[in-house]
């Protein structure tokens, strides 16, 4: 029997990056979690159908995060005077080491989905550590919650702390076991293999997490770009390779399968053209691109290309879980692109940001992050009377509002694939 689920109240999505779509008192109608109408009325089909009336509180997508590492969740606000190489050896290796324990693992990745729940962030695509049975952890308390999300068995093989290197073949034995065993988690949790970056992967591993992928169709995810010191030592490693991009792409890591790369700061022409090519997605990290003086990503640039371009909060490199206030970064980090770098790069819109938080990082999940027809129902149900403000608004004025001065204190609900998610805690 086809289950049907009918919300009313103030709708706004963002179906383009230059367009809100605000339809006051509307109504969404899902069937098996399905978009099958968003409007101003409702259908005579559905006429006998319960609604769900939220009033006049708003109803907006789940934000989706393109790139976090949750085993870094203890580590927000840590180091972040420091530039990437440094911090990874000083706080994030020695903390990821502790995950060879499962039951730390269950401890921190606890708050850290809580975490993920409260700010309304209904997917996420996310890096695990090196320990598989630590990452089945993760998965297993993201499906308990309701959640979706693609998680990574981080690899590592070489220029790391010897208490996180693999042995190469050991790695994609235990990568291999590891995405069997991800298929107890159902449609919502899936596998993602997830080379750590360039310097901490061998050719030889690289070459065999390409197969893999391809042999399982599971995504990619990684790191591209993010730093000049790291640039530099990827050009150190691979002098046979033009740039740092095609080393991904010549192990059959970009282009085979969906990818998407976190950061994309210093990309070559060249290595834009490749990115355009194979429709490699760019995971945006606003925050720790400032946080570990990174750089100014050209997100605009990258928009002309038609290159897939979404949102991450990039735990623990950036020190918000919130990608409202992620999305509000980007536009505030463009602004900054603009007046200071090249004024050819035109900020961000809010419309833009918000596409990106939203519909932007949901294309690689499928059709998500909209209400259009045929996308999941995953919404957040905004309560912003508790913002002071005698002014009458618009529907795009108080979401706007929100964005910026509002907290997880307002969503009131949570929809994943049109069921309620409650809270994991109880």
């Amino acid at each position: 029997m086809n289950s049907t689920v009918i919300l009313k109240g103030n709708i706004l999505y963002t179906p383009r990056p230059s367009e809100f779509i605000s339809i006051p008192h509307g109504y969404i109608i899902a069937v098996d979690g399905v978009v099958v109408y968003c409007g101003e009325s409702i259908p005579p089909a559905y006429a006998a159908c319960e609604v769900t009336d939220y009033g006049d509180n708003l109803i907006i997508p789940g934000f989706v995060d393109t790139h976090a590492h949750a085993p870094q969740y203890c580590n927000r606000g840590l180091g972040m005077d420091k530039e990437l190489l440094p911090w990874l050896e000083t706080y994030t290796f020695p903390e990821e080491a502790k995950f060879s324990d499962p039951d730390y693992a269950r401890l921190v990745y606890g708050a850290f989905v809580q975490d993920l729940w409260r700010n309304g962030t209904t997917r996420s695509i996310l890096f695990g550590t090196i320990h598989k049975e630590s990452t089945l952890v993760l998965m297993e308390l993201l499906q308990k919650a309701g959640l979706s999300a693609y998680v990574g068995k981080v690899n590592m093989d070489r220029n790391s702390p010897e208490f996180l290197i693999e042995e190469t073949q050991q790695s994609l034995i235990d990568t291999k076991e590891w995405v069997d065993a991800s298929s107890q988690f159902g449609p919502l949790v899936k596998p993602i293999i997830t080379p750590r970056f360039v310097p901490s992967c061998t050719s030889e591993l690289m070459s065999g997490l390409g197969k893999l992928a391809e042999e399982y169709n599971v995504p990619i995810q990684s790191h591209l770009s993010e730093n000049h010191g790291e640039i530099n030592w990827v050009a150190s490693l691979h002098p046979e390779s033009p740039n740092y991009t095609d080393v991904y792409y010549e192990h059959r890591l970009m282009g085979q399968v969906p990818t998407v790369m976190a950061h994309c700061i210093h990309l070559s022409d060249v290595e834009i053209d490749r990115m355009a090519e194979t429709q490699t997605m760019v995971s945006h990290c606003p925050y720790s691109n400032v946080n570990l003086s990174s750089g100014i990503a050209p997100i605009r640039k990258l928009m002309k290309r038609n290159i897939p371009i979404g949102l991450g909060s990039d735990i623990s490199g950036g020190h918000i879980v919130s990608m409202a206030k992620v999305l509000t970064e980007a536009i505030g980090l463009s602004k900054m692109k603009w007046v200071e770098v090249d004024q050819t790069y035109a900020p961000l819109t809010l419309s833009e940001a918000f596409y990106m938080a939203t519909k932007g990082g949901g294309k690689f999940f499928g059709k998500v992050g909209s209400f259009e027809k045929g996308c999941d129902l995953d919404a957040l149900i905004i309560d912003d009377t508790s913002i002071f403000d005698p002014n009458e608004r618009t529907l795009e004025e108080r979401l706007e509002r929100w964005l910026y001065v509002g907290d997880d204190r307002h969503i009131v609900e949570r929809y994943v694939a049109g069921h309620i998610v409650p809270n994991p805690q109880g």
